[in-house]
């Protein structure tokens, strides 16, 4: 992993001048207190409940495109209402949302003040693999600043994206400690009906943490210990909508290892993408899981004046695995002008299906893990930087079953290409859209179809649940022409 990059450090300015930072429109709030935890065992003490949800700020790209730096550096920060020691970029727990638009090209300073070392994932964009794009088989060492340059095609979905540390094997504690953040390609709005077009828009970032003395806790992490879950670095906030008002939400899951099951108290959830890739049609839930890394974009329909909660409801993840609780997230807050009703869109954005395309190779993709839960493998190997696992070509589609063996869930994701998941415990499944996160059942196996496009090079596939990734569940996928 030797390929590192030294550029002159200059002085430590968080952004540089050709960089917008900006809130969310009319929509931002300023900076408040924010809620008690909802686990009382790590709760986190002092914090004043109901401050509004803030977005995150946001770097935006113009012209097509986005310049700017990333400092990476441990810095006592407020974490959920309280000064806390966090894994930061750019000084923030929260940090800002990168936003560009297909066919930008982002050019990025990436300054590492931690040590040992680490680097940066752009999680769910299709983009190169190699070299100073989305190559995460590089080791960023301290006081050294990498320059990425990322040029993505045309054809990137819109949706919603997130950016976080995935240096082998540090992943779990640098993300667990707050290297996590949101990115948004625009052009959702576009398949909206007009009456739409300006909707309000909220990034909803769930991010947890657990405390360590006055830190983040960032060794020793066990995955369904007491953790306080936030929504943008928030405990509890409140979300104001008004009566009929229909809003977008991105809902992210860009914690290190735990699952979340979204409720919204006598609401539905309307949802028009998965991962980044918008849906052919738009479906509604009364709940939705989020297993580690995924994300949804869903419209939120304000109810009659008064409050609801937004919750993640009790769920287990196997005998093997955690159950983790029932915790409030936040409150949304129903007052206000009523809006007239809108209705919602059905079809959607057009369909990606592989369903009939020729496939080039069947391969199976194994998930276990030792009686210990200590040692995790793809195919009965643990993880090599150093030895392709699978020979993949170019322009071609293949089918994967990826099995569980182990007596828990996992997290199935994918570098570089998003997969068409078709079915589950052999049944028949359709998604509505391509995605780049999907559960496999414990014991169970799952169907996927890929499409290998535009990208040559070495990526990985991998458990999200980055302690088990950390433990040896990865596997390096070559592309090749």
């Amino acid at each position: 992993m030797g390929f590192r990059t030294k550029l002159s450090c200059c002085a430590a300015a968080l952004l540089v001048p050709a960089t917008t930072l900006s809130g969310c429109g009319s929509d931002a709030a300023p900076s408040a207190a924010t809620a008690s935890s909802p686990q009382p065992s790590s709760s986190v003490q002092g914090a004043v409940q109901g401050a509004r949800l803030q977005d995150p700020a946001e770097l935006v790209s113009r012209d097509g495109l986005l310049r700017t730096r990333i400092v990476v550096e441990r810095r006592k920060v407020d974490v959920g209402g309280r000064k806390l020691w966090a894994l930061t970029y750019n000084g923030r727990y929260m940090p800002p949302t990168l936003r560009i638009r297909p066919g930008d090209t982002v050019e990025l300073d990436f300054v590492n003040r931690l040590s040992p070392y680490t680097n940066l994932h752009v999680h769910g964009l299709h983009v190169s693999p190699s070299g100073h794009a989305d190559n995460v088989l590089i080791h960023i060492h301290p006081d050294e600043t990498f320059h990425y340059s990322y040029r993505f095609p045309k054809s990137l979905k819109p949706g919603t994206y997130w950016y976080h540390s995935h240096a082998h094997p540090l992943s779990a504690p640098q993300v667990a400690g707050g290297l996590a953040g949101v990115i948004v390609v625009d052009g959702l709005r576009e398949f909206l009906p007009p009456a739409l077009r300006n909707v309000t828009e909220h990034v909803i970032a769930l991010k947890d943490f657990q405390v360590q003395g006055d830190a983040v806790k960032t060794e020793g992490l066990k995955i369904g210990a007491p953790t306080n879950r936030t929504v943008n670095g928030q405990l509890k906030p409140t979300i104001p909508i008004r009566p009929g008002e229909v809003q977008l939400w991105r809902l992210a899951n860009i914690s290190a290892n735990i699952y979340y099951k979204l409720r919204l108290r006598g609401q539905r959830f309307t949802v028009v993408g998965r991962d980044g890739f918008p849906v052919d049609t738009t479906f509604a839930r009364d709940t939705l899981v989020l297993e580690a890394g995924a994300r949804f974009d869903v419209l939120v329909t304000g109810g009659p004046t008064g409050k609801t909660v937004l919750e993640t409801l009790p769920y287990n993840t196997g005998p093997a695995g955690n159950q983790f609780p029932q915790a409030d997230l936040a409150t949304v807050v129903s007052s206000g002008t009523p809006v007239p009703p809108v209705a919602l869109p059905s079809a959607f954005a057009p369909p990606e299906d592989l369903s009939r395309l020729p496939i080039a190779v069947r391969r199976t993709v194994a998930f276990s893990e030792n009686s210990a839960g200590t040692k995790y493998y793809i195919n009965d190997k643990q993880f090599d930087p150093n030895r392709v696992d699978f020979t993949s070509k170019l322009g071609t589609v293949e089918e994967w079953t990826v099995r569980n063996d182990s007596n828990e869930e996992h997290s199935f994701h994918v570098h570089t290409n998003h997969f068409q998941l078709m079915s589950i415990n052999g049944r028949p499944h359709h998604g509505h859209s391509l995605q780049d996160i999907a559960d496999v059942p414990t014991k169970g196996h799952i169907v996927i179809r890929i499409r290998m496009t535009d990208y040559t090079g070495k990526t990985v596939v991998h458990c999200h649940i980055l302690n088990h990734e950390d433990a040896g569940m990865m596997a390096i996928q070559e592309i090749v022409k």
